[in-house]
């Protein structure tokens, strides 16, 4: 065999997408691949939409399950709901039509820590899993599975799956092959055993996925890329969030509680995050490692530079110019990249053994600490938690990075109780924003407060947050953590009446 299913009888699968999208039935749970819009099938789920659009005009419902690794593409999440064809999605998504009807009540959402979803699956508690869509770069002579640019939980999906549809794209890099890391080592209590890996680049599994093929109804090929998203300059607010975080960094060495290449990197996706690591990239800090979920344009730059010396996470994230480059460098970068399932990439156990450095954005945190990462006032999804609870609730330090205010200077990110929580103030060790930083690790509540509004919040709305703070400590039912019930939340209703959290 030639070209990239180099297996005969896994090559005599190969049929139109059509053939492969008319595998899926009404009321299947579907486990599709992708994480952050990295490795998600191209071709199925397109023609599966048009399938349930169809079946809708004909008066048939028609909607599946739809599990994934995270968020996926415009072409599987945002054409799958906008055909209104999902009944109900996890663990994470980002799509704006999926996410519309998400808060409409259409689709029902389970918000899931990343690291908890193969457990799950395996556990039952999830229900059977009916069909497997799965991405990858290439089929070996002895029918593995050569990963794609994710991997997510793909070794889930294809094991638990009644039947497995194989989408080959052969955009993904020939040169991914030897970059992933597949451990097959996981067991449910009481047999679960300690997984073997005490440094980020320590390779513990096999470069390549494996399936029953007998499973396998369907192969079809593919050459499309994945979803690529430029990522914009950092502005003066995430530069200055990144200059906090550094120079906090910084002193933390100069104090001894780090060593000077830091402890493993954890970094969620987006421009702040990006802004921290072009930081890292200028400063002094050198042979830095990274365990964390994602490998974005940031992070490439340092591993280019050699500031990072290795990176282990279960996708890409990068944008069409940092595509070009990895391509080019892609030999170079082979050996210092380890993408694994994203049950070993989030382990909680091994980002508390590695001492982490957790990196996250959130939407809001509140006085004393507890951060809101997924709901617009309180009811309404965003995004999900995604791998963030995974990292903070084990890292050895925990950040939350967030400019201080949103919509003009309209809604303040510190406010004076959160209106959903996803991060205890028990799980949260510094927050930091554009005009400071509050390590709060140590610290009763009372004083979590004073710091939170000295040093994070924003100066247009510190005095109001000190004037509640106050009345609420002469006023409130207890001075452990001073509140005011009735009033701590009326922040969330000015917004919602007037449009600015600020008084009229």
């Amino acid at each position: 065999m030639t070209g990239r299913i180099r297996n005969a009888s896994l090559a005599a699968k190969v049929v139109p997408a059509e053939a492969a999208a008319a595998v899926i039935r009404p009321g299947d749970t579907v486990g599709m691949s992708g994480f952050t819009g990295a490795g998600h099938p191209k071709a199925v789920p397109g023609l599966l939409a048009e399938r349930i659009t169809a079946a809708h005009a004909a008066g048939d419902p028609f909607r599946i399950d739809l599990w994934t690794g995270a968020s996926t593409a415009p072409e599987l999440d945002g054409a799958l709901a906008a055909a209104d064809g999902i009944g109900l999605r996890l663990p994470y998504q980002s799509d704006p039509v999926a996410r519309q009807r998400i808060n409409a009540g259409e689709i029902d959402y389970v918000d899931v820590h990343l690291s908890h979803v193969a457990q799950l699956a395996w556990e039952g508690f999830l229900g059977p899993l009916d069909v497997a869509v799965v991405e990858v770069s290439g089929i070996t002579e002895d029918g593995q599975l050569i990963p794609s640019s994710s991997i997510g939980n793909n070794k889930t999906w294809l094991d638990l799956a009644d039947r497995v549809v194989l989408e080959v794209n052969s955009w993904q890099p020939a040169g991914l092959d030897g970059m992933h890391d597949v451990y097959y080592g996981t067991a449910l209590p009481p047999n679960r055993r300690p997984v073997q890996l005490t440094r980020p680049g320590d390779r513990i599994g096999v470069p390549h996925l494996q399936v029953d093929p007998d499973k396998v109804v369907a192969v079809v090929e593919t050459n499309a890329p994945d979803r690529n998203t430029p990522f914009s300059e950092p502005d003066e607010v995430a530069r200055s969030i990144a200059g906090h975080l550094i120079e906090y960094l910084e002193h933390q060495v100069t104090r001894g509680r780090l060593p000077a290449e830091l402890l493993p990197l954890q970094s969620g996706v987006g421009n702040v995050a990006n802004a921290v690591l072009s930081g890292l990239q200028e400063s002094r800090f050198e042979q830095l490692t990274a365990y964390t979920e994602v490998v974005q344009d940031g992070m490439l730059d340092l591993l280019r530079s050699g500031t990072l010396v290795s990176a282990s996470a279960t996708a890409f994230s990068l944008s069409p110019a940092a595509i070009a480059e990895f391509e080019a460098q892609i030999d170079e970068f082979r050996d210092r990249i380890l993408l694994r399932p994203q049950e070993i990439s989030n382990h909680p156990e091994i980002v508390r053994r590695l001492g982490v450095l957790a990196m996250n954005g959130m939407i809001e945190a509140d006085l004393y600490g507890n951060v809101n990462s997924t709901h617009l006032m309180g009811s309404r999804i965003q995004n999900g938690i995604g791998g963030s609870g995974d990292f903070a609730r084990n890292a050895y330090v925990s950040f939350f990075l967030t400019p201080s205010t949103a919509k003009g200077g309209a809604i303040s990110a510190i406010v004076p109780m959160v209106s959903h929580v996803d991060h205890t103030e028990h799980d949260v060790s510094v927050i930091v924003t554009e005009h400071g930083l509050a390590d709060l690790r140590g610290l009763p509540p009372r004083k979590r407060a004073q710091l939170v509004i000295d040093r994070c919040a924003s100066p247009d709305y510190r005095p109001l947050l000190t004037d509640y703070y106050e009345r609420a400590e002469r006023g409130g039912h207890g001075r452990h953590t001073p509140h005011l019930l009735a009033e701590a939340l009326s922040w969330h209703t000015r917004y919602l009446e007037t449009g600015s959290m600020l008084p009229a």
